[in-house]
This record gives C-alpha cells, sequence and structure tokens, in this order.
C-alpha cells in the first residue's frame, strides 16, 4: 500500500510581544487662555514630582521637548528658566538640564501654587505619619470647628507631616477627613508619597477639580504643642482645604496647623 504522509499540525502563531503603553501627553493649547510655557511648566513640574524625571537625572533637550509637546523652542526656553526659578533643574552649558532636590531651607510655603496639581509638591517634598485613624460621623465633629456635610460617614487621619531630615521639628500637624465611600485609601497611605486626593483620583476615578483653602490664627491643641515645638498657649496658622469632585461632592476636607515660623505667605496678583 502507498504510504500516506503524515499531517503536521500548523505550528501556533507567535503571539508579539507586549508593547509598552505610550504616556500621553497633556495637550498645549493657547484655548485655555494661559501662555504655552506656562503649560509646559506645569506638566514638566508635574512629571517631576511623579518620579518621571527623578532628582539627578536629565531633561530631554529643547529641541526634544520643542518636538514633544509640538512648541517653539522660545517657548521650551522660557518653560526651563521658570523651573530654574522655581529650583527645579539647573543648567550648564554643555551639560543639559538637570533635575534637582529641593532645597532643603525653603521655607514650607503653601500658598506658591498656582493650581490643583501643583499641590502635590508639598505631599512630595514632605511624608505624612498617621499617628491615629478611624472612622467617624459628620455629627460626631464639632461643627463650630469643621463644617462637614451632614449625615456622612468619614475615614479620620491624625498625625505629623515631617520632611526629610530626621532631628528637624514636624513641619505641621495635620487631620485629614475621608468620606466613607473613598475610605479604601487608608491602605496605601505611608507606602508611597503624593497627597491623598489623587489617590482618590487613582483608585476610584474620581476627578477632584476644586479646592476651597481658608486660613486663620489659633491657639495652638495642648496635646501637639510640644511635638509641634510651639509653646503652650501660643498661636498657630490654620490652613483648612475642602476637595470638591465634579459633580460637587466633597471627597476630603484637611485641617493643617503650621507653626508661625514654618508659614509664609505669598500671593502674586495679576490686573485682568
Amino acid at each position: 500500500m502507498p504510504r500516506t504522509a503524515k499531517k503536521v499540525p500548523p505550528a501556533p502563531a507567535r503571539s508579539k510581544p507586549a508593547q509598552p503603553r505610550k504616556r500621553v501627553l497633556p495637550r498645549l493649547s493657547l484655548a485655555t487662555g494661559e501662555p504655552l510655557y506656562k503649560q509646559l511648566v506645569q506638566s514638566l513640574r508635574n512629571d517631576i514630582l511623579r518620579g518621571v524625571f527623578p532628582v539627578g537625572s536629565q531633561l530631554p533637550a529643547e529641541e526634544g521637548l520643542a518636538e514633544r509637546f509640538a512648541v517653539s523652542r522660545h517657548t521650551v526656553r522660557e518653560a526651563l528658566r521658570q523651573l530654574r526659578t522655581d529650583g527645579l533643574v539647573s543648567s550648564r552649558q554643555g551639560s543639559g538640564t538637570t533635575v534637582m532636590p529641593p532645597p532643603p531651607s525653603t521655607p514650607f510655603n503653601v500658598h506658591r501654587v498656582a493650581s490643583i496639581d501643583e499641590l502635590m509638591a508639598y505631599a512630595v517634598e514632605s511624608r505624612y505619619e498617621v499617628e491615629r485613624t478611624d472612622v467617624v460621623a459628620s455629627e460626631d465633629v464639632s461643627q463650630a470647628e469643621l463644617d462637614l456635610p451632614p449625615g456622612r460617614r468619614w475615614l479620620r487621619l491624625q498625625g505629623f507631616r515631617l520632611g526629610d531630615e530626621p532631628a528637624s521639628p514636624p513641619v505641621c500637624w495635620t487631620e485629614v477627613f475621608v468620606a466613607g465611600e473613598y475610605a479604601g485609601v487608608e491602605r496605601l497611605i505611608g507606602r508611597q508619597r503624593g497627597p491623598i486626593w489623587r489617590l482618590i483620583e487613582d483608585l476610584y476615578g474620581e476627578r477632584l477639580v476644586e479646592v476651597e483653602q481658608t486660613l486663620r490664627v489659633r491657639p495652638v491643641p495642648a496635646e501637639i504643642a510640644g511635638p509641634l515645638h510651639v509653646e503652650p498657649n501660643s498661636t498657630v496658622v490654620e490652613v483648612r482645604r475642602t476637595y470638591k469632585t465634579t459633580a460637587d461632592k466633597v471627597a476630603e476636607v484637611s485641617v493643617n496647623l503650621y507653626p508661625g515660623e514654618k508659614f509664609r505667605f505669598s500671593m502674586k496678583l495679576r490686573r485682568a
């Protein structure tokens, strides 16, 4: 009998190796009413704070940034000049632009920000050490001190915000109220630097679009005067922030108490 050829099954198709996801760059547009160089400053600053460009690394060359963001070399130069003024980068002829660490002696100035995203700088430059956590209802918190939306439950975090110098006193005392539906952020606090509101956005897909900020001078609570290195019965500066989502819903409220010598207020006003 004639021998029949044995059929060989076709080789399985090789799967293509997964391609790394490209980072989506923010769009720069004059339609926003903000100069392009300021938009570029904001984008690069966010990348530096998030570690896309870590301390000691170099930013892309002017030509590369111009091509990457579809802007002129002049726009790039203006943005880099502003980053140098802010102390985030250093440029040398022939050596490029290097990301610098934040100056350790810089006062903790909570009012040099121009947008919500820039609030990340303060959470990155310091670390939040939570000492106590509990769950409270709005009605459990003194409304004379903190006007929380009624009928809701909150994850309350209390602790000190510390700088990088081990022996230095705390930057401030911080009490944070996170809306109960976002309480899952608790398991991530302490594992990474960054603001709590950013964790809410990442974990729950929310977008926080408004921060209401108020300042006042008040007596220091007796229990934190010692750890905060201030005299009992002295005054501290309270900075209170209320974070709202696109649905105008309060997602987080933070109360920060700063010793007077660690607080500086600055504001830039521009005529319309």
